[in-house]
C-alpha cells in the first residue's frame, strides 16, 4: 500500500468518517509491506500483509451476466482524466488491469479493491480487500466497477460517494437510473456516468 494513501482511507464500519492511524512494520520505497491501520472512532484494527490492506472479507456480488472488460485504452477513455495526480478506484475483476492502466493514465495511483486472485500491486497500484470502498467521500478522480459491482446498487452508491463531483464512475452492467448520477453513455454491457 502506498503510504500517502493513508490520508484518504476511512474505516468501513458504519460511523462518521475519521482518519485512520497507520502503524507500519515494514516500508520499502514508500510502499507499506506490513503493519496495521487503526480506527480512533470504533477501535477496529485492520492488518496489512504483503502490501495488501485487509478491511474484511467480502463476497463479491454476482454479475447479472459476465462482462468482457474493454481494452485498457478504452477504460482510460471512459475515465476521461486530463493530467497526472490523484487516485482512481478499480473494484472487482477489473483490478487485474490496474498495472496496465497506470501506463495509460500517467501519474495516477490505482486502488485495486477486491481484485481477482493473483493480482499484484506495483509502485502505483495499492491492493485492498473490503466490504465497501474504504475511502473518504469525494477523494477519487474516478471509479471503475467490474462484473457484479457495476450492477449492484450498494457498490454504485459507494462509487458515487467517493468520486469527486463532476468526475466519472464506470460500471459493468445495465445503466443505472439514479438521481445522483448522470449517465453519459452505455453500450456493450458497460456504462459511464458523472456524479451530480
Amino acid at each position: 500500500m502506498f503510504i500517502e494513501l493513508t490520508d484518504h482511507l476511512r474505516c468501513p464500519a458504519p460511523h462518521d468518517e475519521s482518519f485512520l492511524v497507520l502503524l507500519p512494520d515494514g516500508v520499502e520505497n514508500r510502499q507499506v509491506r506490513g503493519g496495521t491501520l487503526g480506527c480512533p472512532v470504533c477501535n477496529a484494527t485492520y492488518p496489512i500483509k504483503d502490501g495488501v490492506v485487509h478491511f474484511g472479507v467480502v463476497a463479491p456480488p454476482a454479475p447479472l451476466r459476465p462482462s468482457v472488460p474493454p481494452s485498457v485504452e478504452g477504460l482510460a477513455a471512459f475515465l476521461g482524466l486530463s493530467g497526472p495526480g490523484g487516485y482512481v478506484g478499480m473494484v472487482g475483476d477489473v483490478g487485474a488491469l490496474a498495472r496496465e492502466l497506470t501506463a495509460a493514465v500517467r501519474g495516477v495511483h490505482i486502488l485495486a479493491l477486491n481484485a481477482s486472485a493473483g493480482t499484484e500491486g506495483a509502485e502505483r497500484v495499492s491492493l485492498l480487500e473490503s466490504p465497501s470502498i474504504p475511502v473518504k467521500a469525494r477523494q477519487l478522480r474516478g471509479v471503475i466497477l467490474g462484473s457484479g459491482y457495476g450492477s449492484d446498487e450498494k457498490w454504485i452508491g459507494e462509487g458515487i460517494r467517493v468520486v469527486l463531483p463532476g468526475l466519472r464512475v464506470v460500471g459493468a452492467g445495465p445503466a443505472p437510473d439514479r438521481a445522483d448520477l448522470q449517465v453519459l453513455a452505455a453500450a456493450d454491457g458497460w456504462w459511464v456516468g458523472v456524479r451530480r
